[in-house]
Order: structure tokens, then C-alpha cells, then sequence
């Protein structure tokens, strides 16, 4: 699957900023990116249960509507200021096999699962800029107080053993604080 089959997302970004593109199409570990510039990193879990996946989710993971998956959300902060929200979506049935170990990550970053094992595999990545009629933009703002216009999200699908995960990280505006 490649990017341009994620319904709804832009296999490249839009117009943006260099300092915000930088950060979306860097295919690194996000999390190893924001560890290297900040000195107070933390994840912090808000959501890990079996749930419905967005609409937009459904067919990139071969779920029915109303399906239940695996979703994990959590925040990335640096110090007290949250710069990502993270969401990741695995089929139940996946939940036996490669993706075992996903319900005792904790406070621990699923980058670090996933970039530290050699034989998983990434799609390129799809973008949107995501707005408040999308269920990303309402759970990553949820505890905002002023909510933005709009936020950059990307989206991509890494398989190990044949299995895939879909990781969605959505970009707040505190992240271009980030400089090194």
C-alpha cells in the first residue's frame, strides 16, 4: 500500500512551512527526533482499549465498520507542552501475533518498538491537514483550552510478519519549538 491509497490524505504535503515539512517527511524515528532536542521527553498514555478505528482507517486495515481494534493514543511531551499526538490502530486479530507486545508498552514510545526491529517495514507516508470535523483533530485537542484552526497530521503503515499497524502522529504548533 502507498500513501496516495490512504482515502482523504495527500501522498505529499501541501504548502507548508520548510520548519513543518522538515518534521512531517522526516522518516526517522519521531520519537529519537524529539528525545534529540528536548530534555525533558516523556510519552504519556491517554487511550489503549479496543475501540472502533476512524472511517478513515477501516479499509487500509481490512476492518468492517463497527469492528473492534486495537487503538492506542498517546501524547508526546517535551517538558509540560504536549508537540504530538500519536494514534495507533492494530487489528484484534494481530493482537496474537506481531503485535503482542503493543498492550504492555505503557509509558514507553511504540517508535521505539518499531524502529529497533530490523524486519519491519513502512509505507510512505500520506498527509492531511486535519480540521475539527475529523476524530484525530477532536481527540488530540481534547484538553486544549484554545483550539487551533488546523493541524498537520501524517499517517503510515508499517507491517512486521505480514501484519500491519497504522500510526497516525498529529503535529502541534509547539513542535517548531524544537530546534537543533
Amino acid at each position: 500500500m502507498n500513501s496516495n491509497q490512504f482515502p482523504g490524505w495527500n501522498p505529499a504535503p501541501l504548502t507548508m512551512s520548510p520548519r513543518i515539512r522538515s518534521w512531517l517527511q522526516n522518516s526517522g524515528s519521531l520519537t529519537r527526533r524529539i528525545q534529540q532536542r528536548c530534555n525533558n521527553f516523556r510519552v504519556e498514555p491517554v487511550f489503549q482499549s479496543l475501540a472502533t478505528a476512524c472511517n478513515d482507517e477501516l479499509a487500509i486495515l481490512k476492518l468492517r465498520p463497527g469492528e473492534l481494534a486495537h487503538v492506542r493514543e498517546v501524547y508526546l511531551y517535551c517538558g509540560k507542552t504536549p508537540v504530538v499526538f500519536a494514534h495507533s490502530v492494530v487489528a484484534r486479530k494481530d493482537l496474537r501475533g506481531a503485535w503482542c507486545g503493543l498492550s504492555k508498552l505503557g509509558n514507553k514510545s511504540l517508535g521505539t518498538m518499531l524502529f529497533t526491529n530490523p524486519i519491519t517495514k513502512r509505507t510512505p507516508f500520506g498527509f492531511r491537514k486535519l480540521n475539527p470535523t475529523h476524530p484525530l483533530f477532536y481527540q488530540a485537542c481534547k484538553n486544549m483550552t484554545i483550539l487551533p484552526d488546523k493541524l498537520w497530521a501524517r499517517r503510515s503503515l508499517f507491517t512486521l510478519d505480514g501484519q500491519p499497524i497504522l500510526v497516525t502522529e498529529v503535529f502541534f504548533p509547539a513542535i517548531l519549538g524544537l530546534i537543533k
